[in-house]
């Protein structure tokens, strides 16, 4: 059969195209924030990642262009080789201190990061253990340590009792690597790190947490998820990503220094890959110094997603609960959900609609997110108009 047959069969996203319901591959015209532009008209963005506002953030762009200034646009290789600049070593040192770690190394993106740390750690006879809603970048890592016969496992999410029962299934011996989203991405919920530990420490099993959603919004200053329970010592591994509250592109992974220095020699994501650009470094450091100097734009956010919540669920949405920028609507129905999506973004908001196979037919959702840059002018806009197409629609009481 020709490989490329799938391909032609495929015409689903070709269907909902032509039913006007598309809501992926928008391109933005303008970006400054809180308001994008799109199809040549102004749109509050409620769908953002840029949790602290950073992207547009003058200090941030000037770092860029004056790193493009003395080194250029690209660093012309891997970090093994020809490819890494001292702003790299700058930053990882800063990353290191401020999260609480010996040693920190950075990725070119945060899913290369996943790929790179899981795959460059567990190898033939080692299990790696995953909860079963982690991000597709952390499954993607443990598929390829398994191609490495590696043991892939999972257990159910957020569950430590059946983690236990997972890891007492595993021979003693062998080497035992728990990885999970520090808050999840789709529902913002954060990780259960107390007993996670608890347990790891019963088996003798490493735990790596994914904070993409974390690093800038959860933990005192914005360290993460360990540090929002108090257990950066107990948490062997923190990974990230610059593409969410650093305003930029990359990854990193911060823990003891040995095991950076394992990583730097054996993980291929690292070895073979070009390392980050000047000016993404340069951004991300500078969103560092920014969020270092500037913790209350954490409270913003934070004291933003908060009325969101509390205003779609007076006005009888299903939210899901939690404590970070996150704030998801559930709608519980894949053809609701590429409706409502449709009728918000012609009243001039933008969010991202979640359907299968992203998440279970009844979650499907419209997953709503927020920056410290949204004013409450802004928010009154959004909570407006998911009153007015949520009654149109039948899914609230006027």
């Amino acid at each position: 059969m020709d490989i490329f047959q799938k391909c032609i069969e495929f015409t689903r996203a070709d269907e909902v195209k032509a039913s006007g319901l598309y809501p992926y591959f928008r391109p933005i015209e303008e970006n400054e924030g809180p308001i994008v532009r799109m199809e040549g008209r102004d749109v509050i963005m409620a769908g953002s990642n840029n949790y602290l506002g950073m992207t547009a953030d003058p200090r941030v762009r000037q770092a860029s262009v004056d790193a493009i200034a003395l080194y250029g646009t690209g660093c012309s290789g891997s970090r093994y080789l020809t490819g890494t600049i001292s702003l790299h070593i700058e930053l990882e040192k800063r990353l290191a201190a401020f999260l609480g770690y010996e040693d920190c190394l950075l990725f070119s993106t945060g899913y290369q990061t996943a790929l790179g740390v899981i795959s460059g750690l567990v190898s033939k006879g080692d299990y790696v253990i995953s909860d079963k809603e982690n991000h597709a970048c952390i499954i993607n890592g443990c598929m390829l340590a398994k191609g490495g016969f590696a043991e892939f496992v999972r257990y159910k999410h957020n569950d430590m009792e059946d983690l236990d029962r997972v890891l007492s299934r595993i021979p003693a011996d062998a080497g035992k690597f728990i990885v999970t989203d520090g808050v999840f991405s789709v529902s913002g919920e954060l990780a259960d790190l107390p007993n996670m530990t608890r347990v790891a420490k019963k088996y003798g099993a490493r735990i790596l947490v994914d904070d993409a959603h974390s690093t800038g919004v959860v933990g005192p200053g914005g360290r993460g998820t360990a540090a929002h329970f108090g257990l950066v010592g107990d948490v062997d591994l923190t990974m990230g990503t610059f593409s969410k509250t650093f305003g930029s592109l990359g990854g990193f992974v911060a823990g003891p220094e040995r095991v950076i220095n394992y990583l730097k020699h054996h993980s291929p994501a690292l070895i073979f890959s070009a390392s980050p650009t000047p000016a993404s470094v340069a951004a991300a450091l500078k969103a560092l110094e920014i969020l270092e100097e500037e913790p209350q734009r954490i409270d913003k956010l934070l004291r933003n997603a908060d009325k969101m919540r509390r205003g779609f669920h007076d006005m009888g949405y299903e939210v899901i609960d939690s404590n970070t920028g996150i704030v998801p609507v559930v709608l519980g129905d894949v053809e609701k959900t590429m409706i409502m999506w449709r009728k918000l973004y012609d009243a001039g908001v933008f969010v991202n609609a979640f359907v299968p196979p992203g998440v279970p037919p009844t979650l499907s959702m419209l997953r709503t997110s927020y920056m410290s840059s949204h004013e409450d002018e802004h928010l009154d806009a959004i909570l407006a108009i998911f009153k007015s197409v949520g009654v149109e629609l039948g899914l609230i009481k006027a």
